[in-house]
């Protein structure tokens, strides 16, 4: 794996791992609840944990993300593109959920909302900065900086993101519809920002687009109340 990998490549896949060991460690503990056992520990909280480790390990290893870095600047034609894009995506990802559509059944895996039915304000705090600011730098960096040009050429950065192949996308898209219980979604919100990336030449145009889907995604969940969402 080490010969495969390079430490630019460790540099996208080292916070993304990160993250989903943490995710895999919350869905281990439960939420507290009045029949937990004392000093119990709220499983929700470790998505503040995450959010603190992955932002620690993506500033750490910053001067590795060359597609990210000065010279990446996103025209502001390609921002308002990215953002109606990002818009589109949470449309249709709130739409499409027919039980065909999903790869299991979702489950509100996190609830924001404590023994008397009230909201928690800093759980819902953390959950949202996660999801709109940290996760759309981390995981377009692993899925379409890393890995969808990794398709092509090992030796990724040489990959100029205007000339990705339609494979490229396609093998990309589908591991990441596998990380994903809309699947259906998934294969749309992947497709789009892969495109957008592909089409402006700039990370920052998915970075942004998939931050306006989450972060829009996250007040409509607060709203609605619909915690399967998140």
């Amino acid at each position: 794996m080490t010969n495969l990998l390079s430490r630019a490549a460790w540099a996208r896949v080292i916070p993304f791992v990160l993250f989903m060991a943490l995710l895999a460690l919350r869905g281990q503990l439960t939420p507290s609840s009045p029949d937990a056992a004392p000093g119990a520990v709220d499983g929700r909280w470790v998505y503040g944990l995450a959010v603190v480790l992955v932002t620690a390990s993506l500033i750490a290893l910053r001067h590795q993300y060359t597609e990210l870095l000065a010279g990446s600047r996103l025209r502001w034609q390609h921002a308002l593109l990215s953002i109606a894009v990002g818009l589109v995506v949470f449309k249709l990802w709130i739409s499409l959920t027919e039980p065909w559509m999903m790869l299991g059944q979702p489950a509100a895996g996190f609830r924001p909302v404590n023994e008397e039915g009230e909201l928690m304000w800093g759980l819902i705090a953390v959950r949202w900065v996660g999801a709109a600011l940290m996760v759309p730098v981390m995981e377009e960096l692993f899925w379409r900086g890393f890995l969808m040009r990794w398709v092509d050429n090992p030796d990724f950065e040489k990959v100029d993101p205007a000339s990705v192949s339609l494979k490229a996308i396609a093998l990309s898209t589908l591991v990441f519809m596998l990380a994903h219980t809309l699947w259906l979604g998934a294969i749309v919100a992947g497709l789009a920002y892969a495109l957008l990336y592909r089409y402006t030449r700039s990370l920052w145009a998915a970075v942004l687009a998939h931050a306006v889907t989450n972060g829009v995604l996250g007040v409509w969940v607060v709203v609605h109340g619909n915690w399967a969402f998140w």
